[in-house]
Parts: C-alpha cells; sequence; structure tokens
C-alpha cells in the first residue's frame, strides 16, 4: 500500500529501454523497470492508452515497480513510426488503430519475457488505462498465463453497435468474457462516456451470469482517466482510493 515502506529498508530500481519478441516475430521496444534485488518478484505488462507510449506509463510503470514488481510497458504503436507520444499516436489513430491479434502478440510476448527473468516469481498481471484497459481485458480472456487483471475505464470493452467493429477490432471483447479465467480488477468513473456507466452495468452482468471472479469500484465524481495527474479529469481522492486498491488487489493476486 501506499507509504507502506520501511524507512530503514533499502529501494534502488533499473528503469530502461529494451527490445523484446512481438507480433510477427518483431522486436518492439518496451520499457522495462525492475527492483534491484535479488528475492523473487512478480511481473505486470502495462499496456499503453491512447495517449501513447508516453511519459505517464512510464512514471506509472516505475510507481509500481517502487512496490516490489517488475513491470514491462510495451510500444504497441511501433508500426506507426517514432516520434512523440502524440504525433504515433496520432498517425495510429488515422490508420484506424492497432489491429486487436497484433497488440495481444505483443502482450503475450512481454508475458513470456517476464516470465523467463531468473529473478520472476512466476506470476505476472496485466493492466490498461483507456483503450489499454480494453486490451488488458481481451488479454486477459484470450493470452493464457496471465495471473490477474485490472481494467482501468476501459473503452470498447462492450460494444452495442455491430457497427463499431472495424477490421483491427473484429470482435468486443465482452463476448470473450466465458473464456475469461483469473481474477478481475474493474476501476471506472461514474460520469465517464467511454465506458458509460450502462457499459460497466452490462459487463457486470456478463460477468456475473458467467461466474467469474471480479469486483469493480465506481466513484462518483469522477469520468475518464481517475488517474491522469496531467489532466483535469484527476481526481486525487478518487485516484489513491482505487491505486491503493489495485497494489491490493496484485498483491493478494501475484505476491
Amino acid at each position: 500500500m501506499w507509504n507502506s515502506f520501511n524507512t530503514d529498508a533499502y529501494s534502488g530500481m533499473i528503469a530502461e529501454t529494451i527490445a523484446v519478441k512481438g507480433h510477427e516475430g518483431k522486436n518492439i521496444r518496451a520499457y522495462y523497470s525492475r527492483p534491484i534485488s535479488e528475492e523473487k518478484a512478480p511481473g505486470i505488462v502495462l499496456i499503453p492508452h491512447m495517449p501513447g507510449w508516453d511519459e505517464w506509463c512510464r512514471e506509472t510503470s516505475r510507481r509500481f515497480t517502487e512496490h516490489g514488481y517488475q513491470v514491462l510497458c510495451p510500444n504497441i504503436y511501433q508500426d506507426f513510426g517514432s516520434g512523440t507520444p502524440p504525433e504515433v499516436s496520432r498517425r495510429m489513430w488515422e490508420a484506424g488503430g492497432a489491429p486487436d491479434q497484433d497488440v495481444m502478440a505483443d502482450v503475450s510476448g512481454c508475458l513470456d519475457f517476464l516470465k523467463s527473468q531468473p529473478t520472476s516469481n512466476g506470476k505476472v498481471g496485466v493492466i490498461g488505462m483507456c483503450s489499454g484497459g480494453r486490451h488488458a481485458f481481451l488479454a486477459a480472456c484470450t493470452v493464457p498465463g496471465f495471473d490477474a487483471c485490472v481494467d482501468c475505464w476501459g473503452g470498447g470493452v462492450v460494444v452495442s453497435d455491430p457497427s463499431q467493429l472495424t477490421p483491427q477490432r473484429p470482435v468486443a471483447p465482452i463476448d470473450y468474457t466465458e473464456q475469461l479465467q483469473i481474477p478481475l480488477l474493474g476501476i471506472f468513473g461514474n460520469e465517464d462516456h467511454s465506458p458509460t456507466r450502462e457499459d460497466v452495468d452490462i459487463l457486470e452482468e456478463r460477468l456475473k451470469k458467467a461466474g467469474k471472479a471480479y469486483e469493480f469500484h465506481r466513484y462518483d465524481g469522477a469520468g475518464h482517466g481517475i488517474w491522469y495527474y496531467d489532466k483535469p479529469m484527476y481526481r486525487q481522492e478518487a485516484a489513491m482510493d482505487s491505486f491503493n486498491k489495485t497494489l491490493d488487489f496484485f498483491d493478494r493476486n501475484l505476491k
């Protein structure tokens, strides 16, 4: 939990960009942060959000590492060239998005990398925000080997209009719900427009009907991007409460 460290304890980490095997056998860049320690540690794959493979994702990776996690955040938009995160994500958006099958292959490569590390305890979770939350739910249902999933305000998990499906996103993630075999945590703002409160209700009902292990936390007075302290949508109380709930969830399922 936040501020739970002992002030006498050593703290150190390494954070750097590396290459991991992704879709079509390509080497994709990933931001890798891990504690400096010989103790076995769990892993987290942090899937970037719509603003891209950005500074916020890197800071959040290090934040989880401060709490004992090896974190790998892949550049799932690498096929759209290089540049600043806004430049790359704009090209990705104009091209219709990164294909789900490519993102899942990249995520699977990150999972394999983390589990292969000699300091791994063998357990890996997946987390994503915004479009990354959608990808995290999709990975939890379709990529074998994860042990826990956190979906932070993932829009597009529920698709009510089939015309919204595209060649890049051919199947609504909710349609894979029955394949979910790991615990799921959901963080949502009740004033969000994607996902709406109704979308979250639909997803929760599907999870209940399928008998899945999940817990949802919804926040009044909050919309999209509760944790984004660089944007007006940030909500301090909801952010800290939900971040602590996320740490507790990962600790219970991965440590």
